[in-house]
């Protein structure tokens, strides 16, 4: 099995830590995101791992120049031009010659996510494509999937099943994509399973893709399948997280270190915190230093990042090299790129540091 991941997008939302630094390749705890993900694909006897790369593809090809990540083999496939979802699909399978069966997932997710379990499934039903869906309190804020599952194949849509209420899907159904309903408002919402970013694609799809220009699987490929009626999904509970925003980038690094996830020691045997500074729920790596009656809880210090004496950080992600004077405060979920500097006694909330725009030559997932 082969699995496509697409890290070709510039991570506008993590800016300034990804004015020079793609989103898969921010670290999560001790090591760069990708890398979370390809070990997982590696625990389900995924064998080689494609990246679709866009922006600033020599930040993968330099970590792993012997073609290799968290010991799986890697093949590096470059857009020529931004080609979107679909598009990039086809240039990252073509390039790397997938002619069977493939997984196909976004670099931003992080998962516990059985893909063994969906592959069965989707080689057992015949399907051409299969997608993982992931349960959400607020469905207005997404793509939801109208799901038939398999105990109502054959039952109209508005048709009591069984003497019951037709049921919403629950974790572990599986059945035919129905269709997509965009950011429904609640009450119209078909339920509030939405698509969680990972794929199974028989490699005739790519046939569908044309060549020359942007194509979205979302909008175009998957819903040509729903007409076809050879879309399938699957219903999971498992751990699920899009960590391309700050809040959701915070939490990746928390959810391993309380226990969500795993237990992991959130501080470098290298990094330097004073005797009475205070550091909670924090995680602070190589070289990154804590001074005297300073105080940081719930944020991210990168290597070499400084909080100097009596300031305080909260919530916040530190770049590398970023320095936060003394007795200034950053909380609010607040960005410190690169070496940048929050002066001394500064009040910063929610600020990006330093603000800027990125070049718009390439799109991906954000």
């Amino acid at each position: 099995m082969q699995a496509v991941v697409l890290a070709g997008g510039l991570g506008t939302r993590l800016y300034p830590l990804t004015a020079d630094t793609p989103k898969q390749m921010l670290p999560v705890v001790d090591r760069p995101m990708i890398e979370h993900v390809v070990a997982h694909l590696g625990g389900h006897g995924v064998t080689r791992v494609v990246l679709s790369l866009a922006f600033r593809p020599e930040a993968f090809i330099d970590a792993y120049p012997d073609g290799t990540c968290a010991g799986i083999p890697i093949h590096y496939s470059v857009e020529p031009e931004p080609l979107d979802t679909a598009g990039a699909v086809r240039f990252a399978a073509v390039d790397a010659g997938i002619a069977e069966t493939f997984l196909v997932l976004n670099g931003d997710v992080l998962t516990d996510l059985d893909v063994s379990v969906m592959v069965d499934g989707h080689r057992t039903a015949g399907a051409m494509g299969t997608i993982a869906l992931t349960e959400v309190d607020n469905p207005a804020r997404y793509g939801v999937v109208d799901l038939v599952p398999d105990w109502e194949q054959g039952q109209p849509a508005d048709q009591e099943f069984a003497g019951e209420p037709a049921r919403e899907p629950v974790a572990g159904a599986a059945g035919l994509v129905r269709g997509f309903v965009e950011k429904p408002s609640p009450d119209a919402a078909p339920s509030r399973w939405v698509n969680a970013g990972t794929y199974v694609l028989e490699p005739s799809i790519l046939d569908r893709i044309e060549v020359g220009r942007r194509v979205s699987i979302e909008r175009e490929v998957f819903p040509s399948l729903v007409l076809e009626g050879s879309l399938r999904a699957l219903c999971s509970a498992s751990y699920w997280l899009d960590a391309g925003t700050p809040e959701a980038y915070l939490r990746a690094q928390f959810d391993l270190i309380d226990g969500t996830r795993a237990w992991m020691d959130p501080v470098s045997s290298t990094a330097v915190v004073a005797a009475d500074a205070e550091v909670e729920r924090s995680v602070l790596l190589p070289g990154a230093s804590v001074a005297p009656g300073a105080r940081v809880c719930d944020a991210v210090l990168m290597e070499g990042a400084v909080v100097e004496a009596g300031a305080t950080v909260r919530d916040s992600v530190l770049g590398p090299g970023a320095r936060v004077g003394e007795r200034a405060v950053v909380t609010g979920l607040s960005l410190i790129g690169r070496a940048a500097v929050a002066p001394r006694d500064a009040k910063f909330n929610g600020v990006r540091l330093p603000d800027g725009q990125f070049d718009e030559r390439f799109s991906g997932e954000g």
